[in-house]
């Protein structure tokens, strides 16, 4: 039987607020009663079918638990960049201790089933976080190697849903962020062409990952050019460096300042605040918000955080000809003028995406059939792609995204 006692964990106590895992307890405290037993191991047995794990299925699950749910040492080795005190290191590894029957014991010597030892599920699943934190496990043969793998693990992924999940959108009611589970993050080569456009996107950000001097971004163009998905790509691609992505929406540009609170307590990844579509009507005057947060208020932005936004148009505060005629009779005109375009002003960097030509039309469309191992002439592709641009709404990596769904779809009928 484990020893010493669960309920002995200090640093790491948070886990046994797990309702598994309390079922867990309540066999430790009474193997005899057989409810409680296979209500543990049936309720193990659902969790490794949902979450995927395999193998020695408790020490799987305590591994998950332990990466998902924060604790001191985590949080400390995240604030601290991994400068961790002796004290606190050693209480960590006596709570290694604890655990360690866990980690180097089959389920079968603690249950009556061996069903667990050698779990298959249906779909075998794993994040590349927790195969990291199972390979740095793999030779751990004293609870000093196990707290070493896990503050490696704690280094390079942090714990929480800031380790599993790539992107997060804002809870207004939880002031919290929000893990987004589905986040579809296409790599930069499905976004063909603008390699100019990529490539001034991609040495803007790798140079904030290394911490070097980096500039907020406005991606500007027509509609359906790739400005989102470019945006989203970059995740894709540097995600392992510690890159994460926050997805707000205009209305909620008046939280920005507890928004980068939030962040800051997160020193170790980069964010990227993605503001998709802005624009701003003439009424509008949330934008201050924006203007605030990417020159720095009272409190500065941190520096783990840039802000990335996408629009059709170039000054992003609606002006029209009437606001022109109006402000005639201002005695100081220039200064409304200014007001107008000093949104736009201060992004350090503005990439523009224009709709693509024939060649590069055809040849987004050809790659995504390529994808699917479809390659049609290149006089079918020509009269096919641009019949459909005349039907729809002209050339872009939009439209040539929607003429491969339908064909797929007329094809496979």
């Amino acid at each position: 039987m484990l020893k010493p006692h669960l309920q002995e964990l200090c640093v790491c106590r948070s886990i046994l607020d797990d309702a598994l895992i309390r079922d867990f307890l309540r066999f430790l405290e009474n193997p005899e009663a057989t409810s409680h037993t296979y209500r543990f191991i049936a309720g193990l047995i659902e969790k490794s079918e949902e979450l995927g794990l395999a193998g020695n299925v408790l020490r799987a699950y305590f591994l998950h638990v332990l990466a998902q749910t924060e604790n001191t040492f985590s949080r400390t080795v995240e604030q601290s960049d991994g400068n961790i005190g002796k004290s606190l290191y050693n209480a960590f590894v006596r709570d290694m201790e604890i655990l360690s029957d866990i980690f180097q014991e089959l389920p079968s010597t603690m249950l009556p089933t061996d069903l667990l030892d050698n779990y298959t599920p249906t779909k075998k699943r794993t994040t590349e976080m927790l195969a990291f934190l199972h390979e740095q496990m793999k030779d751990a043969a004293s609870a000093q190697d196990t707290a070493n793998a896990f503050l490696t693990f704690y280094q390079r992924y942090g714990c929480g849903e800031i380790s599993s999940r790539k992107a997060f959108s804002w809870n207004e009611k939880t002031h919290a962020l929000q893990g987004i589970r589905h986040f579809e993050a296409p790599p930069l080569t499905d976004i063909i062409g603008y390699e100019r456009q990529k490539k001034q996107l991609t040495d803007n950000t790798e140079a904030f990952l290394k911490d070097r001097p980096a500039n907020n971004v406005l991606l500007i163009g027509a509609r359906g050019t790739g400005k989102s998905s470019a945006v989203k790509a970059l995740v894709h691609e540097y995600h392992r460096q510690g890159l994460r992505l926050v997805q707000l929406t205009k209305a909620q540009l008046g939280e920005l300042p507890r928004i980068l609170a939030a962040l800051r307590k997160f020193p170790s990844k980069h964010f990227i605040l993605f503001l998709d579509d802005l624009s701003f009507e003439e009424f509008e005057t949330d934008y201050k918000f924006l203007k605030s947060a990417i020159e720095g208020g009272v409190e500065a932005r941190p520096k783990n955080v840039l802000i990335y936004a996408t629009s059709n148009r170039r000054h992003l505060i609606k002006e029209s000809w009437r606001d022109r005629e109006q402000a005639a009779d201002e005695l100081y005109r220039q200064d409304s003028m200014n007001e107008t375009i000093s949104l736009s002003d201060r992004f350090g960097l503005i990439i523009t995406f224009l709709s693509p030509d024939q060649e590069q039309y055809l040849a987004i469309i050809s790659h995504y059939l390529k994808k699917e191992n479809i390659r049609l002439t290149p006089e079918d592709l020509r009269i096919l792609a641009h019949r459909w641009e005349l039907e729809h709404s002209g050339r872009s990596g939009r439209t040539a995204q929607q003429f491969v769904v339908h064909y797929l779809g007329q094809m496979r009928k």
